[in-house]
């Protein structure tokens, strides 16, 4: 059977316009969450994290082109152009391209151009612009959507329908979203603090992802990594509350390794989900502890990002590469004392140490949940 590779990639976020500028804020323990006090996003101040928005229009306008486009189409062009770029690859019928989004223009429902909102309007301006020859296809399931979309592409590869998939992941802060996670009493009144027992709940946050996925070895990046397994599943435990057991989580975990023929021990570091919120840090604890895998080192990057719906799992995935390559476990910001009833490994503070193996795990409203387990390349 083939191999599957995650090689060039590109983020779009608060803390910078490319992964490195992001790695490199990291690495400085900087988060991109601060209180945000406009009514243009929503009625009350928040905490968040914004893409600037004049360095976005000034990047955009490299691009040259006289189109018009939704500030979400602008960030998704400028870092799938960047990805598609290094690769050198020719965008031929063997190349498929996945949009990753959970609500995508939402915005444009509110105005006259109602018809924007739809995902499969937003998919084809990409692949317009780029010259696609095939079709585009949408990943849109909550939360786990861009590490969903990377799990798509390598069945499209392995299915022998492309050699190369091109993925572009995200979502921008919106009033819809805000006032959707405000319903649910879910938002934090300060920079949220995963795992912590001081933890009040969620930021959200905007960001682009993009990436590619192939089986050719050749001009792979210097970060690139092996993906040996993975899975996704659904628990249906409830429209927005995760299982108390982690059963879904605890599934998806359980058969990415068995695909990757490894065991829970041999994991180097785990990237969670890690929202902050009680019912979610509880859920992946439970999940953990069930697997063995509460000693393994564990970060969560939301008090970095915020929770980017959507473009999380890619841009979580991307962060998980460069811990690999750079032989890094980054500090869980926000964390300080463990608030979970069992125990885990949270890390607090950067520290060097060889790497070779990760999980990466994912979970949404509705009860899914994803995970994969890289390998480092190089």
């Amino acid at each position: 059977m083939s191999k599957i590779y995650l090689s060039h990639n590109n983020i779009i976020s608060a803390l910078g316009f490319s992964t490195e500028e992001n790695t490199a804020q990291i690495e400085a323990n900087v988060s991109g969450v601060n209180l945000i006090d406009d009514k243009n996003y929503f009625h009350t101040s928040f905490y968040g994290s914004i893409i600037n928005k004049n360095q976005l229009e000034d990047e955009f306008l490299k691009l040259n082109t006289t189109q018009n486009y939704s500030t979400l189409e602008k960030a998704m062009l400028l870092s799938l152009n960047e990805v598609i770029s290094a690769s050198k690859i020719e965008l031929n019928s063997r190349v498929g391209l996945i949009i990753s989004t959970t609500k995508g223009n939402i915005d444009a429902i509110k105005t006259e151009h109602q018809n924007e909102a739809y995902l499969s309007v937003l998919a084809e301006k990409i692949k317009s612009y780029f010259g696609f020859k095939t079709e585009p296809i949408v990943v849109s399931n909550a939360c786990v959507s861009g590490l969903l979309a990377v799990s798509v592409a390598k069945r499209y590869i392995l299915q022998k329908e492309f050699d190369a998939v091109f993925i572009v992941s995200g979502d921008l802060v919106s009033e819809f979203i805000l006032s959707g996670f405000n319903s649910f009493q879910a938002m934090s009144p300060e920079r949220c603090k995963p795992y912590d027992i001081d933890r009040k709940g969620i930021n959200i946050g905007e960001a682009v992802a993009s990436i590619l996925v192939t089986e050719n070895l050749e001009n792979l990046s210097e970060d690139a990594v092996e993906l040996l397994g993975e899975s996704a599943i659904n628990d249906a435990n409830h429209i927005s509350g995760p299982s108390r057991t982690g059963e879904g989580l605890f599934k998806s975990i359980q058969m990415a390794l068995k695909e990757a023929e490894l065991s829970s021990k041999e994991i180097d570091y785990i990237s969670a989900h890690g929202t902050a919120t009680i019912f979610n840090d509880a859920m992946e604890t439970e999940a953990f502890n069930r697997l063995e895998l509460q000693n393994t080192p564990l970060n969560s990057y939301k008090a970095y990002f915020g929770h980017t719906l959507g473009a999380s799992g890619l841009l979580e995935t991307i962060m998980t590469m460069q811990s690999l390559k750079n032989n890094t476990l980054y500090k869980s910001l926000g964390f300080d004392v463990l608030g979970t009833k069992k125990p885990l490994k949270v890390i607090s503070k950067n520290k060097k140490t060889a790497l070779t193996y990760a999980l990466k795990t994912a979970s949404g409203f509705g009860g899914v949940n994803t995970a994969s387990v890289f390998k480092k390349v190089n």
